[in-house]
C-alpha cells in the first residue's frame, strides 16, 4: 500500500502537467483569434500544435475552460470560447475596435444582383428575382434589397399559388440587429424572408442570428463581403414559408408590378 502512493502521486502530477500544457496552448490559440474559437476547432488547433497530445485528454481539459478560468475565458454564445480581454466592458460582445469593418469599396448595392441570381439559380426559391433597395415602397417599414417571386410552370401538373420572397442585405456588421428587424418586417408581405450578412461578422453575433432565425422562420445567408465579384453565398438557415397579410402583399407588389410580372 505504501509503495503505491508515490506512483499515484506521480501519475496525478503527470496528468496535471499535461492539463496545464493543454490549457496554455488553448489560451495561446484564443489569443490569436480575438473573435473567439468554437469548441471543436479549439480542440483541433490544440492537437495540431502538439500531436503527442491525445484528443480525449484535450476534450477533458478544454470543455470547462470558461468555468475553470472565468477571469481569462468566457463563452459569448454556445460552443464559442473567447478571451475576457477581448470582451467589451459590461457586455459579452466583442470590443468595438476589434469588430471587422467592411472594405470601403464595397456597398450593399454591389451584392443585389448577384443575390437575386443566387435566389433563382442556386437556392431555387424563386423563378424570378430583382434588385430593389432604396425607398420603392415609400414607408418607414423599409424596402427589401431584393424581391423575388416563385410561380408554378405552365407544365406543372399541380399549380401552386405565387410566393413572394424578400431579402435584406447588410455589409455593416454593426447593424445586424437592425437588419434582422427589417427582415422580420418583410414577413408582413412575403411568404419567405432572408437576412444576408457577412461571414466576417463576429461569431457570437452569427450564433444569435442563427437561433433567432430559427425561432422566427427567417432565412440566414452568409457571404464574403470583401468579394463582390464572388460573394460565396452560403445558406445557414433556410427560410420557413409563412402566410403574409394579403392586403400588404398586394399593396407593395402593385408598386413593382411592371418589373415583376412583365
Amino acid at each position: 500500500m505504501h509503495h503505491a502512493k508515490p506512483e499515484i502521486a506521480k501519475r496525478d502530477h503527470t496528468m496535471a502537467t499535461i492539463g496545464e500544457k493543454i490549457t496554455t496552448i488553448a489560451l495561446e490559440q484564443l489569443k490569436k483569434h480575438p473573435d473567439g474559437i468554437r469548441y471543436t476547432d479549439l480542440v483541433t488547433q490544440v492537437q495540431a500544435t502538439d500531436a503527442s497530445l491525445k484528443k480525449n485528454t484535450i476534450h477533458a481539459t478544454v470543455w470547462d475552460l470558461a468555468t475553470r478560468l472565468p477571469d481569462k475565458v468566457y463563452k459569448p454564445s454556445r460552443g464559442l470560447f473567447r478571451l475576457v480581454e477581448f470582451r467589451e466592458k459590461d457586455t459579452d460582445q466583442l470590443k468595438a475596435a476589434l469588430v471587422p469593418k467592411p472594405a470601403k469599396k464595397t456597398k450593399e448595392e454591389d451584392f443585389y444582383s448577384s443575390f437575386a441570381d443566387w435566389l433563382v439559380n442556386d437556392l431555387e426559391d424563386c423563378t424570378k428575382a430583382i434588385p430593389l433597395g432604396g425607398n420603392r415602397f415609400r414607408d418607414k417599414w423599409g424596402t427589401p434589397d431584393v424581391v423575388g417571386k416563385r410561380e408554378s410552370k405552365k407544365s406543372d401538373i399541380l399549380q401552386a399559388p405565387t410566393e413572394i420572397v424578400s431579402a435584406e442585405i447588410k455589409t455593416d456588421v454593426s447593424q445586424l440587429v437592425t437588419a434582422f428587424g427589417q427582415a422580420c418586417a418583410y414577413c408582413l408581405f412575403s411568404h419567405k424572408s432572408y437576412l444576408v450578412v457577412p461571414k466576417e461578422s463576429p461569431q457570437d453575433e452569427i450564433a444569435r442570428l442563427d437561433s433567432l432565425s430559427q425561432v422566427f422562420g427567417i432565412g440566414l445567408i452568409l457571404f464574403a463581403v470583401s468579394s463582390p465579384e464572388n460573394p460565396q453565398f452560403d445558406i445557414r438557415v433556410r427560410a420557413r414559408k409563412q402566410e403574409p397579410d394579403m392586403f400588404y402583399a398586394n399593396k407593395y407588389m402593385r408598386l413593382i408590378e411592371t418589373e415583376m410580372w412583365s
